[in-house]
């Protein structure tokens, strides 16, 4: 691969907007350890709450995802790749990134359960400047 297609692949992985549209990958390999990543999201994903236990469980495994990352960008960065591996570490490194941020996005509520919230702390606003206007 040559310079060029090298940085063509690094702005790709650096995009923001790659994960869009991209699906959480079934298994990965994490430092020699394979991961049912797919149903490990799909699990956490269905709790309501995170429970202090699996809170650290999920820390553990955003780190391991962050690590590996970094080490399949530093091989297309480094290493003396095809272009076509380069390519499929780039997939594999937006599959990565599609399930850090559903992983980083547990704890915080859905857009509908925000503006609930928003609607319910808007009436008791109201509620109150009523009160007071008596």
């Amino acid at each position: 691969m040559n310079e060029r297609q090298r940085e063509r692949l690094l702005d790709e992985v650096n995009r923001p907007s790659g994960t869009i549209g991209r699906k959480i990958p079934e298994k990965i390999s994490i430092q020699g350890t394979t991961v049912d990543l797919n149903a490990f999201v799909f699990e956490c994903k269905r709790l309501e709450t995170v429970p202090e236990g699996e809170r650290d469980r999920i820390e553990e495994v955003k780190r391991q995802l962050k690590r590996e990352r970094l080490e399949r960008k530093h091989r297309i960065e480094r290493d003396d790749i095809s272009y076509a591996e380069g390519e499929q570490l780039v997939e594999s490194i937006r599959g990565i990134d599609r399930a850090y941020n559903a992983l980083g996005g547990l704890d915080s509520p859905s857009i509908g359960e925000q503006m609930r919230r928003k609607k319910l702390d808007d009436a008791r606003e109201l509620m109150t400047l009523v009160r007071l206007g008596r």
